[in-house]
């Protein structure tokens, strides 16, 4: 399977094989697992494909490296071919290998797949492939399309109405681009779910996950529908539905330059990955509820005896990832009813703490090469505590190391600050702790069902938050010339504060405090001064003895003069009086609440940051995996 991959594709006079290299290089941000290439010439594909980034492909091309696949090579004429596609892939299932890279083939080799997202139902179409004859190769997903349109193909249709049909028999959400020896100047691509955009040239057309990978050659664009089917030729562009009636198209205008387009149009990688954050929210969801309504982590490698003789639970984790370890805490014993404790990990082997073979430790990293979080892994394997792993990057040391894995497919993340992976991991962790209750019986199934679909939810509550966001990057300007900003929370935001004050340390380079708001007297209050801006986040009005406490820390600082800027849900009108600022977002369930209560306070790091002339994506003296203790 691959998530968040880079795709191109290309029909035209020019060299396919030239066209679709250069595109994967704009694209290679989207995944640097394999990368792989399908050019059409002669009346054969020539299919190479290699693991490591793109610079192992372009050596298989140029004959530097030892075959691996086909090389790619002119027709019998001389002539490239002239149509193709290509790939570079963010692995999430199967190992990031020359066996799983894409193009996938079928067993003839005259079709070519390239793949974007997830296809629930593959393990049922792999099964009946083979029991058809089909010999399948490779780990993924991707491979049974390609058979699958070699079935539709030995029919007699073309490449066009098989992907139709394949495509309705599909589950998930996918990308899907297929070359066909057949028919050499046709590329066809299918969309579900996952973004495909069309670019139109003169006598030439092009297809790729973003517009970054053509923006050299046109500006002139076609966004893809839901359930669409793309046909491109070099005389033009033909779109369908999977039902194969024609599809009305809108086509625009693309007016970012290159680098910008790499970035989705935005002026920083890190305002592109919290943009991304509702599809990254809804992918790590994608896939985990089975047919029966229950939840299904086809990563879980504990059995469910193993997960019911857990008495305790440690999470383990650093930095931003310890403030979503500290969320879980509140989730998993609300839920399951275990004692959760949240360590440092890079204190926790230190401490000598009690584990045993009843400890499930759960060591949350969005690298997978966090080397404190490593070796906490290591000394809990050592004393036989079953450890489970959350991740974002596919075959990296952490989940290779744990019994079992979650992976959050939140796609790559190119900001040193973390943000897309911060929302993955709190909802992988929502759905360890609801997996353990159901396993374990502390929540009905029916409960366990309305929680999972309260979360499905979420994706657009994030979206909510971020079309109304504007106020909150000209608050952040307006703050600019502070020294200090204060983060106060109670329950869970309290975390939520935590990771507000870190975000500000990372990127603006200010002093930044996150404290339980019910700590206030007891220390910090010592700190509130005339003007000093605290910013609030208000609990739920579904926990009103939490939210009636919180009201009254509003009034004891702003009492002092601290000047309130309240994060509150919509509808409430207690903290009206005592809000300097006031920003709303959606109301949502306490537990849920961080989802969209952390998406104001890195718009606000990352505005306030710029402001200050600040590079957001490389702040000073950080890198975005720590692999030494």
């Amino acid at each position: 399977m691959a998530r968040m991959c880079g795709i191109v594709g290309y029909v035209g006079s020019q060299s396919a094989l030239d066209v679709v290299v250069e595109g994967l290089a704009r694209l290679e941000y989207r995944g640097y697992d394999s990368a792989g290439t399908a050019v059409s010439a002669d009346g054969k594909l020539t299919v190479t494909k290699r693991a490591g980034k793109l610079a192992n492909l372009r050596e298989a091309l140029a004959g530097t490296l030892p075959p691996g696949g086909a090389d790619d090579s002119p027709g019998e004429d001389g002539t490239p071919g002239r149509s193709g596609i290509g790939h570079t892939r963010w692995a999430t299932h199967g190992a990031p290998n020359d066996r799983n890279a894409h193009p996938h083939t079928d067993c003839t080799g005259a079709v070519a797949v390239v793949h974007n997202g997830i296809i629930e139902n593959f393990a049922t179409l792999r099964l009946e492939l083979e029991r058809r004859g089909h010999d399948l190769s490779s780990d993924t997903d991707t491979e049974a399309v390609a058979h699958l349109l070699e079935e539709e193909l030995a029919k007699g249709v073309g490449l066009a109405d098989a992907m139709r049909r394949v495509c309705v028999r599909l589950d998930g959400a996918f990308t899907l681009v297929a070359v066909y020896s057949g028919e050499p100047d046709l590329v066809v691509g299918a969309r579900r779910n996952s973004p495909l955009v069309v670019g139109v040239g003169e006598g030439e057309n092009f297809l790729a996950s973003d517009v970054s990978a053509f923006i050299a050659h046109t500006r002139d664009a076609i966004e893809l529908g839901q359930d669409q089917v793309v046909e491109l030729r070099p005389t033009g562009v033909r779109v369908t539905e999977f039902d194969g009636t024609p599809a009305a198209v809108t086509e625009y205008h693309v007016d970012w330059d290159v680098s910008a387009a790499e970035k989705g149009g935005h002026d920083y990688f890190m305002l592109k990955e919290i943009a991304e954050q509702p599809t990254a929210v809804a992918d790590t969801l994608l896939g985990r509820i089975g047919a029966d309504g229950r939840l299904s982590l086809d990563e879980m490698r504990l059995t469910d005896d193993e997960l019911r003789d857990i008495d305790k639970i440690i999470i383990v984790a650093c930095g931003t990832a310890y403030h979503a370890g500290m969320i879980a805490k509140y989730a998993i014993e609300h839920w399951t009813q275990l004692p959760c404790e949240v360590e440092l990990a890079s204190e926790f082997r230190y401490r000598d703490p009690i584990l045993t073979r009843s400890t499930l430790v759960i060591a949350i990293s969005q690298s997978g090469e966090t080397m404190d979080t490593l070796m906490a892994v290591r000394h809990a394997r050592e004393q036989r505590a079953s450890v489970l792993g959350i991740c974002n990057v596919n075959g990296s040391t952490i989940p290779r190391e744990c019994d079992g894995v979650l992976y959050t497919h939140a796609g790559p993340e190119i900001a040193v600050a973390s943000t897309k992976a911060f929302l993955t991991q709190l909802v992988a962790v929502y759905l360890i702790a609801l997996y353990l209750a159901q396993v374990r019986g502390t929540k009905w199934g029916d409960e366990v069902f309305a929680m999972v679909q309260l979360l499905g939810t979420m994706p657009q509550k994030v979206e909510q938050v971020l079309e109304t966001i504007e106020p909150v990057r000209e608050l952040a300007r307006s703050l600019a010339g502070e020294r200090c900003v204060l983060f106060l929370g109670r329950h869970v935001g309290f975390p939520v504060a935590l990771e507000g004050a870190l975000k500000l340390k990372e990127l603006a380079y200010m002093h930044a405090e996150g404290f339980a708001a019910g700590e206030l007297k007891h220390g910090p209050i010592a700190l509130i001064e005339q003007g000093l801006p605290v910013v609030v986040i208000v609990p739920s009005r579904a926990r009103p003895i939490l939210h009636d406490k919180i009201v009254s820390n509003i009034q004891e600082i702003r009492a002092r003069g601290a000047r309130t800027i309240v994060i509150a849900e919509e509808g409430d009108e207690a903290v009206v009086p005592y809000a300097d600022t006031l920003i709303r977002v959606p109301a949502v369930p306490t537990l849920l609440q961080p989802l969209v209560a952390t998406v104001p306070l890195q718009v606000f790091a990352c505005e306030l940051a710029t402001a200050k002339g600040h590079d957001v994506d490389q702040p000073r003296n950080l890198a975005k995996s720590v692999t030494v203790e």
